[in-house]
């Protein structure tokens, strides 16, 4: 999968069962937000990613929470299309993602951090946790470096989000600052595609 495949928005799930994270992607398959990413640490996140991801082919499934080789290489086995990281990765981890094609966005925070993985052949950088620089920072670090795919993970919320793509930030992560938690262990789909609504129309995506 390219990057400019991605949907601007990823919906970041941490800690859901199967049932919880499939009723999500039920209500993502008919929206324009198309990126569920499942973290590493949610209960059978390994089994999770390849149920949705053979059962919701119009959507693009990615594991999150990948720090280390191995995480990488179990979760292109369950035919990810992305890996987000909360650190910086290896050379070695992007260069497997590449051959595998998988979209690969590891972490960064200052501009050094950002430059060297970018270098490393990151498609895309995270820039996490975002609130803490503010989405000015989204712009200005461009200024030296020129365009960047940048995505902002960390805080982000239905007040804030515009001014991050605002900033030139071209992806955004976003996880309880979409959908209620009690929505989403309950299943509440009534509620949860409000929220969903309400996100899209405000944010103008």
């Amino acid at each position: 999968m390219k990057k400019n495949l991605m949907s601007k928005i990823t919906v970041i799930l941490r800690g859901y069962n199967y049932k919880q994270i499939e009723c999500i992607a039920e209500i993502l398959s008919d929206s324009i937000i198309r990126n569920i990413e499942i973290t590493l640490n949610s209960p059978n996140a390994f089994e999770s990613i390849l149920k949705i991801k053979n059962n919701f082919p119009k959507l693009n499934i990615g594991a999150g929470s990948v720090c280390t080789l191995e995480d990488a290489l179990q979760s292109i086995k369950q035919k990810v299309d992305f890996i987000l990281s909360p650190i910086k990765l290896s050379k070695e981890i992007i260069d497997i993602c590449k051959v595998n094609k998988v979209v690969c966005v590891p972490s960064a925070m200052t501009p050094s951090e950002v430059y060297e993985m970018f270098k490393f052949g990151a498609d895309i950088v995270k820039i996490f946790p975002a609130t803490t620089v503010g989405p000015k920072f989204f712009k200005d670090i461009q200024a030296p470096f020129g365009d960047l795919d940048l995505m902002a993970v960390g805080g982000v919320n239905l007040e804030n989000a515009k001014e991050f793509l605002n900033n030139n930030c071209k992806y955004l992560g976003i996880g309880s600052g979409l959908f209620n938690k009690n929505d989403i262990e309950t299943m509440n789909k009534v509620n949860l595609k409000l929220s969903l609504n309400d996100f899209i129309e405000n944010v103008e995506l």
